[in-house]
């Protein structure tokens, strides 16, 4: 069950990566055209912020099922230092960001809400991944 929590857990990444790229790319393009917020553009933004929350609950399972192994303590230093808290910042941020944008009404304000919370959260989850480079064991998938 563990083995494919953690495959579920590492290819839903590439989801969630695509999901913000589209909705950062959205935002961006309704702030600078100045563009009408439409149920479109909301459910972009939702589903961003949706697949985020999963992997988050994905991961955070992975650690309860995985809690006390060899792998888990081996590895401290960065799931629990860094992966681990920057992915619950990057999750209260994009929930903080989406929320805040539901309570403006122009458009340009609420497409730059949006901008700004979401690639926030994105560099902040692309710093926190264990990318196989970073020599942490892992792999692309």
């Amino acid at each position: 069950m563990l083995s494919g929590i953690r495959h579920a857990h590492s290819g839903l990444r590439w989801i969630v990566l695509i999901l913000l790229l589209l909705a950062i790319a959205n935002a961006f393009s309704g702030w600078r055209n100045k563009k009408a917020y439409t149920d479109k553009d909301k459910k972009i933004h939702l589903f961003a912020m949706i697949f985020v929350h999963i992997q988050i609950v994905i991961g955070l399972i992975a650690l309860v099922l995985n809690w006390g192994s060899k792998v888990t303590l081996s590895m401290s230093n960065f799931y629990m230092r860094e992966h681990i808290p920057l992915m619950l910042v990057s999750m209260i941020l994009i929930t903080i960001g989406f929320s805040k944008s539901k309570k403006i009404a122009d458009s340009a304000i609420r497409f730059k809400t949006i901008f700004i919370y979401y690639t926030i959260t994105l560099v902040l989850i692309l710093a926190s991944i264990p990318w196989p480079f970073r020599g942490l064991g892992t792999g692309w998938f």
